[in-house]
């Protein structure tokens, strides 16, 4: 059994060695202390790889905007400390993805939510189907 196989395929020690092995250049980090890297594009492919190491847990929705488009190869330039910001005041920074914890939106009627519905309001008619026709085939 390979030792990639042993540890997973995302594992800390499989990240690092393929930092290591591809010849990887650190492009940047970003606010969030999230370091971004880039190697040449493996056998068969046009693009180079990007990829990033996260610092804390792995969380994709804590990737900034600017970063997000050089990730995916929307942009090949790199967001740059002394560049202008894209960022506009009235931008939120982004939040974690918050889906099945205890803090996660459940929406009213919801059973943990209370599961309690409002009431129906009486706009709504279900629709009927005709009624099949009494003609009888021979």
């Amino acid at each position: 059994m390979g030792l990639f196989k042993i540890l997973g395929a995302i594992s800390p020690v499989h990240i690092w060695f393929v930092t290591l092995m591809t010849g990887a250049k650190k492009i940047g980090q970003d606010s969030e202390g999230n370091t971004y890297y880039e190697a040449k594009a493996r056998k068969g492919y046009n693009h180079p790889r990007r990829w990033v190491i996260y610092k804390g847990d792995a969380e994709p929705s804590r990737v900034p905007p600017e970063w997000h488009g050089w990730l995916h190869y929307q942009t090949d330039e790199f967001p740059a400390d002394s560049a202008p910001s894209y960022r506009r005041d009235w931008q939120k920074p982004p939040k974690a993805n918050m889906s099945g914890t205890a803090v996660a939106y459940h929406p009213p009627g919801h059973l943990l939510a209370g599961g309690h519905r409002d009431s129906a309001t009486g706009d709504y008619e279900a629709w009927v189907p005709p009624a099949p026709s009494s003609q009888t085939r021979t």
